[in-house]
């Protein structure tokens, strides 16, 4: 992993980029971010369709350790998951189908985001209205077009936005 301090001082500091081989790979990423997220912290996932953005949450999920399963929540937009622990619950959303931001808010997530982990599947240029203090995941194929089939290689890039997120993130990263 990558813990540099891309763009210091800049509105945007890359504090994780990794490449994961397989699914697991990509959980364990999201595990370790999960373990990290405190209430009121947003995380927005971006990535071509079948990138890996729900298996990156499941990940997150057993890291909070939250009630599972966690599925793409693309047909009824957003699921709760309390805390199995009574710790912090995952609102776990995916903004796939909705037009604009006017139908994000009409969701109300801002009322749950201060006590709640929130992640927003394609909420890329929909969902940062909702945190000024965010990470965004992106996850990209890192294999080319001809590869075998079957092979699952992603390369997943954290970027924190906002002064307090990025500390907390990037001092985390470099212990």
């Amino acid at each position: 992993m990558d813990g540099g301090v891309e763009g210091a001082g800049s509105a945007a500091v890359t504090v994780e980029r990794v490449e994961a081989d397989a699914a697991r790979d990509t959980q364990e990423v999201g595990r370790s971010l999960g373990r990290r997220l405190l209430p009121g912290d947003l995380v927005i996932l971006s990535g071509e369709l079948g990138a890996g953005k729900t298996t990156f949450t499941q990940g997150l999920a057993e890291g909070l350790k939250v009630r599972g399963p966690i599925t793409s929540p693309t047909f009824v937009i957003a699921r709760v998951h309390p805390s199995l622990d009574g710790g912090v619950p995952l609102v776990h959303v995916d903004a796939y189908r909705l037009g604009s931001l006017a139908e994000l808010d009409d969701l109300d997530l801002d009322a749950s985001v201060e006590d709640s982990v929130t992640v927003v599947e394609w909420g890329e240029g929909k969902a940062e209205v909702l945190s000024g203090q965010r990470l965004e995941v992106r996850i990209e194929r890192a294999v080319a077009d001809d590869a075998p089939e079957g092979d699952d290689r992603r390369v997943i890039t954290v970027v924190a936005y906002g002064d307090a997120i990025a500390h907390r993130f990037v001092a985390e990263s470099q212990v």
